[in-house]
């Protein structure tokens, strides 16, 4: 579904702190993958993402979805088909709307709207349907500005509106991480649960190797722009955290940590 093709990423190119991060990196995502990307931090996680959704073009190589270059599409012309759902719980809502009014906008998405009402009423019911996957209780609140919710509830929002529009990849860029543990875990378990039900190929970024263990069907480690573990089937559903771990102390024994 997904392939980055020989890219090449270099960061502050001609100044001091000019950093090659990907020098011909491969990479393939398929068509109902759930794979869980863990690694330190600059190994090149996100930076994968970013060129997935578009938020960062390659200074070489080649980004293609469904068989199409996509290289050089602009990020919003991606939203159609990759929903995002980042870090911050602020991020991918707008705190000053309320629910309802959040919805109705990620429900217009790629369309096109004038001076009519941006709330189609004949929706409400689906919207409140969607919520209620949550177990929150949202869909009894569809008034209430979403500024006011906790971070658990607001990033579970903005889950359900990444993934309400008929997209094709779920990208989650560390989206439990800013979260307390119970609120994490219910949020992971929502997520999982909409992958399953969407049938939604995904790419996860997560620091949570119990996540990482328990979540997906794939498991890969990146390391200094390479992933130095990529693994499936029975070799993932068989891995421990213990593992992940002996490997993590492997590669900081190969750099001299």
């Amino acid at each position: 579904m997904l392939e980055l093709n020989d890219i090449v990423k270099i960061f502050n190119r001609g100044t001091v702190d000019e950093t090659t991060l990907f020098n011909h990196f491969n990479f393939n995502v398929n068509k109902d993958d759930f794979i869980s990307v863990i690694g330190s931090n600059g190994s090149g996680k996100t930076t994968m993402l970013n060129l997935a959704c578009g938020t960062l073009t390659p200074d070489s190589g080649s980004v293609i979805f469904e068989g199409n270059d996509i290289s050089r599409l602009s990020e919003y012309k991606r939203a159609k088909f990759i929903g995002r759902v980042l870090q911050d719980p602020k991020m991918g809502t707008c705190g000053s709307l309320t629910i309802l009014e959040n919805m109705a906008l990620a429900d217009n998405k790629n369309k096109s709207f004038g001076l009519t009402p941006i709330i189609n009423k004949k929706r409400i019911d689906y919207y409140k349907s969607l919520l209620e996957q949550c177990g929150m209780g949202l869909e009894n609140r569809l008034g209430v500005k979403v500024g006011t919710l906790s971070g658990g509830q607001r990033q579970a929002l903005a889950l359900i509106i990444a993934t309400m529009t008929d997209i094709k990849l779920l990208i989650l860029d560390e989206h439990t991480a800013a979260l307390d543990p119970k609120s994490s875990e219910t949020l992971m378990q929502i997520t999982d649960k909409i992958v399953k039900e969407k049938h939604l190929t995904t790419l996860m970024v997560t620091h949570n190797l119990r996540f990482a263990v328990e979540y997906g069907n794939r498991l890969v480690m990146m390391h200094s722009g390479h992933a130095v573990m990529d693994i499936a089937g029975e070799e993932k559903a068989n891995i421990k955290i213990d593992d992940i771990l002996d490997k993590f102390n492997e590669i900081s024994i190969e750099v001299g940590n």
